[in-house]
């Protein structure tokens, strides 16, 4: 009986190291966005970023968050409205703060929250406004070069589909906010 309760232990033992090895490794790319999940709902955004306008889209509530420390991404969010007639699609985004910058969404998904790349990019149907926002859509600045301080801002250039690209400054605000 001892010989099957230590070799059940051992294969108990065994999976949840090959599990936890599988899941660290499918974690790679995407390090550090649990931490920055939790940290990143109820930001408060410290305002400063200057409204902009490209073609028949407006940005405006653009910010992005500090950094905890060793954490090699980070969040940026803004609001965008198309006050035009036809549809566009934000399909990129770069950052000389960055390696690159990748557009990101969190869904939940059998009751776990999961960040997943959009390879498509971010719809912005005409006439109607989308939140870049923590919780949500949002850009995911990777393999960040020097960790985004509070009070200090991060230049950003969007790529749209029709309207074309456009420059922001962000505004770093706290890592962790009190409400929105």
């Amino acid at each position: 009986m001892n010989v099957f309760r230590t070799l059940s232990f051992a294969a108990l033992f065994a999976s949840a190291a090959f599990a936890s090895g599988a899941f660290a490794q499918q974690m790679q790319g995407h390090k550090m966005h649990g931490a920055m999940a939790g940290s990143g709902m109820g930001v408060v955004n410290p305002g400063g970023m200057e409204a902009v306008k490209v073609g028949d889209i407006e940005l405006s509530n653009g910010f992005t968050k500090a950094m905890l420390p060793q954490q090699p991404v980070g969040g940026g969010f803004v609001t965008i409205n198309n006050t035009g007639s036809a549809d566009d699609t934000l399909i990129g985004a770069a950052s000389p703060s960055a390696g690159r910058v990748e557009l990101h969404e969190m869904v939940m998904m059998n009751d776990v929250m999961k960040m997943r790349q959009l390879e498509g990019g971010i719809p912005v149907p005409a006439g109607q406004t989308v939140e870049l926002k923590p919780g949500g859509l949002h850009l995911m600045f990777m393999d960040v070069k020097t960790p985004f301080v509070e009070g200090e801002k991060v230049s950003v250039t969007l790529t749209f589909e029709k309207a074309g690209t456009v420059d922001l400054v962000l505004p770093i605000g706290p890592a962790k906010g009190m409400g929105k």
